[in-house]
């Protein structure tokens, strides 16, 4: 049990220590969402207190911003695109276009030939130049999402091709508490 407030005063330092994600910390509270690889789980702070702490996988490839390195890139984001309003649970994306098929979800510790996107689409914005912004390291333009996705028993495990994955019923919940603009600050 005190390892988990070990984690979570840790968890919170880090985030108060942040310059870009301090600065965005607005009177009004607004929401920011921390990623952190080496626990695999995505935060949702209010300031700094944590609302809802989910677990999440990122690349199975590791850490960096390389263009078609398939590795999740680090630092500063923000959500730039909000995809998915009123989408059907474990629907399908392709393109960021719903295609109206629902994915069948794998609960068991497989890796598919496929990496279907599914039920909502954050799409990040990398906000510190030579990090995740700029040319052949662009979080955006790399189409780094955090997303749903039909592989739920390899959540909590490295296994995607670069975006943040979830459970289908915790990026729902996530979508409907962010906006375009939130803060998204992922850390090794």
């Amino acid at each position: 049990m005190a390892k988990i407030y070990i984690k979570i005063a840790i968890l919170l330092a880090i985030t108060g220590l942040h310059p870009l994600l301090y600065a965005s910390l607005s009177p009004y509270n607004d929401l920011n969402i921390v990623v952190d690889i080496s626990e695999q789980r995505l935060y949702l702070l209010d300031d700094q207190l944590i609302l809802y702490s989910y677990p999440i996988s990122s690349s199975k490839y590791g850490e960096g911003s390389t263009e078609n390195s398939f590795k999740t890139p680090l630092g500063m984001h923000e959500i730039k695109r909000k995809i998915g309003d009123d989408a059907k649970l474990n629907s399908i994306f392709v393109a960021r276009t719903n295609t109206n098929k629902l994915a069948e979800i794998i609960k068991i510790n497989i890796d598919t030939e496929d990496d279907h996107v599914t039920s909502r689409i954050l799409w990040l914005d990398g906000k510190e130049e030579g990090i995740n912004r700029g040319k052949g390291i662009d979080s955006f333009q790399r189409y780094i999402y955090i997303h749903g996705t039909h592989e739920e028993g390899l959540i909590g495990k490295k296994a995607s091709h670069g975006c943040i994955r979830m459970f289908n019923n915790d990026v729902v919940s996530l979508y409907e508490y962010v906006k375009e603009g939130t803060k998204v600050y992922i850390r090794a």
